[in-house]
């Protein structure tokens, strides 16, 4: 029973050592106002053979559009998108800092909100460290599990809830943008409500206004 025990605290040490070794990818995203006539870029540093996936969405602004752009550590132009409301990109990285731009030059009066999340792949480096579990233990039998099962169990529970979190970030930002653009279609649907209205107004007592003029011509010209 005492060899059990050690045994079992010697796996559980060794799991929550190294938990947070066995995420392979890292999520975050940003959103932020990019002003009429002007560039913003931004940089990410990566390691070779890596992954970085890039994904954006205007939320906000007139036309839904940005211009878009990745460039690679030697300069290398990847990718160059013009007027694009979203995109999703994923690129094989190498060391060095990556570069990517969101441009609104070509638009004079219009502000742009836009969102974008970045998801980096295979960042650690504990491949072959996660391997040496195996010299610590023997009769893994005895506990009627494997540790593998366990490593397998958490590996998969982590995907699964970073995917359900990167879902949840991608509906977030397509609730906005919607909820942007309706509110965008309310206000021109009550501004040109009320244009019609008021036409309609002006209209109408013009007629009257001539109308009137009308049988007060025929009275003057009987006296």
């Amino acid at each position: 029973m005492g060899k059990e025990a050690v045994l079992f605290l010697m796996l559980t040490h060794y799991t929550v050592r190294h938990c947070m070794g066995f995420s392979q990818s890292v999520d975050s995203d940003y959103t932020f106002t990019l002003p009429a006539g002007q560039k913003e870029c931004f940089f990410q540093p990566m390691k070779r053979d890596a992954t970085l996936e890039i994904e954006y969405q205007v939320l906000d602004g007139a036309g839904l559009d940005v211009d878009f752009s990745l460039t690679s550590p030697n300069g290398e132009l990847l990718l160059s998108e013009e007027r694009q409301s979203d995109g999703v990109h994923s690129v094989e990285t190498i060391d060095g800092d990556y570069q990517f731009c969101f441009d609104n030059s070509f638009s004079r009066m219009s502000e742009k909100v836009i969102f974008f999340e970045l998801i980096l792949d295979h960042l650690n480096d504990e491949g072959n460290e996660l391997e040496d579990w195996k010299s610590y233990i023997t009769g893994t039998d005895l506990l009627d599990m494997k540790l593998e099962d366990i490593l397998e169990t958490i590996n998969s529970v982590k995907g699964r809830l970073t995917k359900s979190a990167q879902i949840q970030t991608l509906l977030k930002a397509f609730e906005a943008r919607d909820r942007n653009l309706q509110e965008s279609n309310f206000e021109r649907v009550t501004f040109w409500s009320v244009f019609n209205l008021t036409v309609m107004v002006v209209v109408s007592a013009l007629q009257v206004y001539m109308l009137r003029s009308l049988f007060e011509d025929k009275r003057k010209s009987r006296l």
